[in-house]
């Protein structure tokens, strides 16, 4: 029976941040249970744009901050990084003020790379995921409670695809994209994969409307927790009044017998029935999910150019 961690916080404020995260990790057994000291600890936001700021479509910095401190008071060595679609995990990092505060503890900021690795389900044997996630001794998945016009809600499964390589997302997309079955279970697949040891979701203040990024900051005033992923989602969706069967993740979730029942479930704080949203605001209209080639083709285009000719004129730069 997974355990799904749940109470009202409404503050980005440092310390009252850093006592909300205690809190709804104490039921879980508290950071201890999942770090050790020396476990290189890997730290995944949703870093998805540098282009809107201040409009809560990102994980905020200040909880990966507060959740660095916590690895590195039990002895983890944290890391953190992303793999936008567009730009560098840093770029879009330092756009979103995340810099000084991970220099503050000294966080390094990786970009990923991609390999291959078995995965169980053969349809997607060809998967390239980050070769960071899955060596790290530890990850800590924290996605942000947002609406997505293609999926409808994205919440901790969908921040996964931040394993896949920046230009392999494109691909997938197009490959998978026509069937929203097949995306929704590819983007489980991947979670699967990944295997998250701890998600932390960030519904302090969300994202609603036109999301991932279109949409408009909405105040929740939640923060959730668990170590099963899947559960935390269909918790959420539930909370936030979404039919699961909208949401490809939750719904191919649900398929593969992946945390589908709440009774099922335990809540040790607040229960999803005292945390509902009554009117989450959803896309104006679902867009198809699939890329065509052109946008497929600009994507690969820009992921080279910024790896193979931005960063090294850095490095020759001396920046």
């Amino acid at each position: 029976m997974s355990t799904v961690s749940l109470i009202s916080a409404d503050s980005y404020d440092l310390p009252r941040l850093r006592h909300s995260l205690e809190r709804v990790l104490e039921p879980l057994g508290g950071i201890k249970t999942f770090v050790k000291p020396g476990d290189r600890v890997l730290l995944k936001p949703n870093l998805l744009t540098a282009s809107r700021p201040t409009k809560e479509c990102i994980t905020r910095p200040e909880i990966v901050y507060c959740v660095a401190q916590l690895v590195q008071e039990i002895g983890g060595k944290p890391f953190f990084g992303d793999s936008p679609a567009f730009g560098s995990a840093r770029g879009v990092a330092k756009a979103n003020g995340y810099l000084p505060l991970m220099e503050a503890l000294n966080i390094p900021i990786v970009e990923f790379q991609g390999q291959r690795y078995p995965i169980e389900n053969e349809s997607f044997n060809h998967l390239r995921l980050s070769k960071e996630a899955m060596e790290a001794d530890v990850v800590i998945n924290l996605p942000k409670v947002k609406s997505h016009v293609q999926l409808t809600v994205t919440l901790g499964v969908k921040n996964l695809f931040g394993c896949v390589p920046g230009k392999m997302k494109a691909w997938w997309h197009m490959e998978a994209g026509k069937d929203a079955n097949r995306f929704g279970e590819m983007l489980v697949e991947t979670a699967r994969a990944i295997n998250p040891d701890l998600t932390i979701i960030d519904g302090i203040i969300g994202h609603e409307g036109n999301g991932p990024s279109g949409g408009e900051p909405r105040p929740l005033g939640i923060l959730g927790a668990a170590a099963d992923v899947f559960a935390l989602d269909r918790t959420m969706v539930d909370i936030l009044g979404v039919n699961p069967q909208l949401v490809p993740t939750v719904a191919a979730q649900m398929r593969l017998g992946l945390a589908s029942d709440l009774s099922k479930m335990q809540f040790p704080l607040a229960h999803p029935s005292k945390l509902k949203v009554d009117d989450w605001g959803l896309p104006d209209a679902l867009m198809p999910i699939d890329f065509g080639l052109p946008r497929v083709l600009r994507s690969t285009f820009k992921h080279f150019y910024i790896r193979f000719l931005q960063e090294p004129l850095k490095a020759y730069s001396g920046k």
